[in-house]
């Protein structure tokens, strides 16, 4: 029976696709936990990656945005008292740019030089982050093998979580919305609607990681027009509902896989693959953390529920 004070990291999805994903890169999977806080709604699931024993909760079905992530990180702090490093994976839009040329599939991690939170993840994590950066930059990195990996031992996933074909990875302009006739048959229909891009070179990261400022809120961005504006003015480059919940309370790095540009085109073509690229990073980065350096790091009061 495992025991909820062994567990030292906590990992936070906001929707199933994402709670799928985060479990397939489990070295190792314990059973359910026996006893939770009273109150306690969340559903976990239990497991090692690496050194560290992990715990993964996942939002309710239908619930989004800031006060949810909220409920489930405050619950999960109350069953497992000795969580003190947070990771939120998962999901987010993008927000392309000349200057940064973030495609889907692409990850997004939080950058903490610009971040507008009081509370900003232990510097176990962010110490492992600029690790990570250097070990990419030297060695390039194997995220999509980690993926195919996953797949290949697990086929059941490959339809839905698989990497889509690269002709459905379109950036339209910002002028072009979707209306009713959909995308297929309207928008795509007229090569002038899309951004023309380049092919990523051979001795490019594909999946790229960018690091930057991640604006977090309790709406959808689907407005291409605001997301540019928000770029350029404050050089966003994603979007997600979660991570504005969780700081005061579960300081976390929050990390993303692009699924979407952010804009009226959405669709869930992209979101498989984008949880499992972001959960692969996810394991990366906490393989570098040694387990004594979580141990003592401080977790902002829970508040009572």
């Amino acid at each position: 029976m495992p025991n909820p004070e062994d567990y030292a990291v906590g990992w936070i999805c906001a929707v199933g696709t994402e709670y799928v994903a985060a479990q397939e890169f489990l070295d190792e999977e314990h059973d359910q936990p026996e006893f939770v806080s009273t109150n306690d709604t969340n559903d976990y699931a239990l497991g090692r990656i690496g050194k560290h024993n992990v715990v993964i909760a996942v939002l309710p079905d239908g619930e989004y945005g800031t006060p949810s992530a909220a409920s489930v990180a405050t619950n999960m702090l109350h069953s497992f008292p000795n969580v003190r490093i947070g990771v939120l994976v998962g999901i987010g839009g993008g927000a392309p740019s000349p200057k940064h040329d973030i495609r889907l599939g692409d990850i997004v991690n939080q950058a903490f030089h610009n971040t507008r939170f009081l509370n900003q993840p232990p510097t176990a994590l962010r110490t492992a982050l600029t690790g990570i950066q250097a070990q990419y930059k030297r060695k390039g990195h194997q995220l999509e093998a980690a993926v195919d990996t996953i797949l290949e031992k697990n086929p059941r996933l490959l339809q839905e979580y698989k990497r889509p074909a690269p002709d459905t990875d379109r950036l339209f302009k910002a002028e072009v919305a979707c209306d009713s006739r959909g995308c297929a048959a309207f928008c795509a229909a007229e090569q002038s609607n899309m951004v023309s891009r380049r092919k990523r070179r051979t001795d490019e990261d594909n999946p790229a990681i960018h690091y930057g400022l991640i604006a977090s809120a309790n709406q959808v961005m689907k407005d291409a027009t605001v997301r540019d504006k928000l770029a350029a003015e404050k050089d966003v480059l994603c979007f997600e509902m979660e991570a504005a919940g969780l700081m005061n309370h579960f300081p976390c790095l929050v990390i993303r896989g692009i699924c979407d540009y952010s804009d009226s085109h959405k669709n869930k073509e992209w979101q498989g693959y984008a949880a499992m690229a972001a959960s692969a990073y996810a394991k990366d980065l906490l393989s570098r953390i040694a387990p004594n350096r979580v141990v003592g790091v401080y977790v902002p009061e829970v508040p009572q529920t």
